[in-house]
């Protein structure tokens, strides 16, 4: 049994002498798992770094074992993020959600080709790929079974002015309906409604909050598991972007 593609590695565990557990994500193949032989040496530790973009071929006995990689450098994405630490915590993020969210050996083509072009355009700069990253969130939810209804407010079918979700249904909700509600439902940021990217840290840390608590609830709580901490570090940095609130003591 073998196979060979283009993969996204999403994280590398040290396993016996100088080897390592990696799992990949394909477009065909969804996140799969393979031992690479000397992964964990000096020599190969760059290749098998989170974030970077593979051609890896897969050689196993049986189909249900785990099995070999090998690869070959395509896109040094880990290397060119280390640099940018917002960039590097949005790479973390993204690969640690889909290496903990992902079910093995399932295809995921959309998500796969979303992080893939989250990975070829990091090099933009995180402010320029935060709204996008967001999206991808979605596009996580969705692709497990948690996909998030924006379309048309749950109560007045409006498709206008929608400003809320509600934590509950993963459902839009209209400024009008929501006003008796808002302090109970999720602030909607305009993006995700199809938008013009947003370079507001606000309402990128609303947006993160929205998917997140969707990401803790059913993708990761249905299965008793924490939100990676990757996750929460990416969203500890966008509020570190915003400024204090009024009346905060300043900091010597």
């Amino acid at each position: 049994m073998e196979w060979q593609a283009p993969a996204i590695v999403l994280e590398a565990r040290p396993h016996g002498e100088g080897g390592a557990v990696v799992a990949v994500l394909t477009e065909a193949h969804g996140r799969h798992l393979g031992l690479a032989k000397g992964g964990g040496s000096r020599a190969q530790a760059g290749l098998w770094q989170p974030g970077n973009l593979v051609e890896v071929r897969w050689v196993a006995r049986l189909s249900d074992q785990l099995g070999a990689f090998s690869g070959e450098m395509v896109h040094p994405t880990a290397a060119l993020a280390l640099d940018e630490p917002l960039s590097l915590a949005l790479l973390r993020s993204a690969c640690a959600l889909a290496a903990d969210a992902l079910p093995e050996r399932e295809a995921q083509p959309r998500v796969f080709s979303g992080l893939l072009a989250l990975m070829a355009n990091l090099g933009r700069g995180a402010p320029a790929m935060m709204a996008d990253y967001i999206r991808w969130e979605a596009l996580l939810l969705e692709a497990l079974g948690y996909g998030l209804d924006l379309s048309a407010c749950a109560v007045t079918g409006t498709a206008e002015h929608l400003t809320h979700v509600s934590p509950r249904s993963g459902r839009a909700v209209s400024a009008e309906a929501a006003a008796p509600y808002a302090g109970r439902l999720l602030p909607l940021p305009l993006f995700l409604q199809g938008g013009q990217a947003e370079a507001d840290p606000a309402e990128w840390l609303a947006g993160l909050r929205l998917t997140r608590h969707f990401l803790a609830r059913d993708a990761f709580g249905s299965r008793h598991r924490p939100v990676p901490v990757a996750r929460a570090w990416l969203e500890t940095r966008i509020e570190a972007l915003l400024p204090p609130p009024p009346g905060a003591p300043a900091h010597a």
